[in-house]
């Protein structure tokens, strides 16, 4: 008889889990350690190296790019996560957090090269026209050097 009931019982649960569809949740928010340590060391390459980013702005030693990558991936991860909602699937909290190191990378970047490029422009001597002898309000000129080239 208890043969019986152990084979009715296995019976039923196999039938339970063959009817319930399976069902895998995954949340992308919080992000794991390991996705945010890639994040900062992506950043630190952003960073420290030539790129697009470091012609115009230029480039911070290793140890300082290392510093700031951390920083600014906290900051972002701390902002997206106080937006953060039980209603959210985690993509809209993810979108914040890019965003917030986007900003954050372009605002370090640009905080440290201004006082930089304002050194820079006191030190340069002032440019003169290639024909300094023609007045420059009859030309109408305003001082400026123009980098346009003509064909003879």
């Amino acid at each position: 008889m208890a043969e019986i009931d152990s084979a009715q019982s296995q019976e039923t649960v196999t039938q339970e889990t063959q009817n319930k569809p399976m069902t895998t949740s995954f949340s992308i928010w919080p992000p794991t350690q390991r996705t945010r340590d890639a994040v900062i060391n992506r950043l630190i390459e952003s960073l420290s190296t030539p790129s697009i980013l470091s012609k115009r702005y230029g480039t911070l030693p290793q140890d300082e790019a290392s510093e700031t990558a951390r920083l600014i991936e906290e900051e972002a991860f701390a902002a997206a996560g106080s937006t953060a909602t039980d209603a959210d699937d985690g993509i809209e909290i993810l979108q914040v957090y890019s965003k917030e190191i986007s900003k954050r990378m372009i605002d370090t970047v640009k905080s440290r090269s201004a006082p930089v490029a304002a050194s820079e422009g006191e030190s340069k001597p002032s440019e003169l026209p290639a024909d300094a002898s023609e007045p420059s309000s009859a030309s109408g000129l305003t001082g400026e050097v123009s980098s346009v080239e003509t064909e003879p």
